[in-house]
């Protein structure tokens, strides 16, 4: 079941995930980005953090069934652990070779498969009842 946050409440927003850069920042972030997407273990770790850190984010957009999941968490792993902004860490993913992408998946789907198994099966806190609950929510 989809679950709507409102977007000031997701952590990578709040981040910066979504800015843009100047030409100078972007070949830094680049470079960084091809460096750290191809290296799938601390990738991997860097997603389990991710998934861990940013509840608001991981929660609106990993019960949405459009969304490519695999892609996204990857998408966060950089922005927390280096702050780099979502286009660049695309730009990267083209860099690299089909074997280091298929491991940085691999390894995205597993954490991915893991919080779905909690959400669906967590009995307490926010997915208690989770049907129940009123799924959007205009704070201010």
């Amino acid at each position: 079941m989809r679950v709507y946050k409102p977007y000031w409440e997701w952590e990578d927003f709040k981040n910066g995930m979504w800015r843009r850069v100047n030409k100078k920042e972007e070949s830094v972030f680049l470079e960084k980005a091809i460096e750290f997407t191809g290296d799938h273990v601390r990738y991997g770790n860097a997603m389990k953090v991710v998934i861990d850190k940013w509840k608001n984010t991981m929660l609106n957009t990993l019960t949405n069934s459009s969304v490519n999941k695999r892609a996204f968490l990857g998408h966060c792993a950089c922005s927390l652990e280096f702050n780099c902004p979502e286009y660049i860490t695309r730009m990267a993913w083209k860099e690299l070779t089909d074997k280091q992408r298929e491991l940085a998946d691999s390894i995205a789907q597993k954490h991915i498969d893991n919080w779905i198994n909690e959400y669906t099966s967590n009995s307490t806190g926010l997915r208690k009842n989770l049907g129940k609950q009123m799924l959007l929510q205009w704070d201010s």
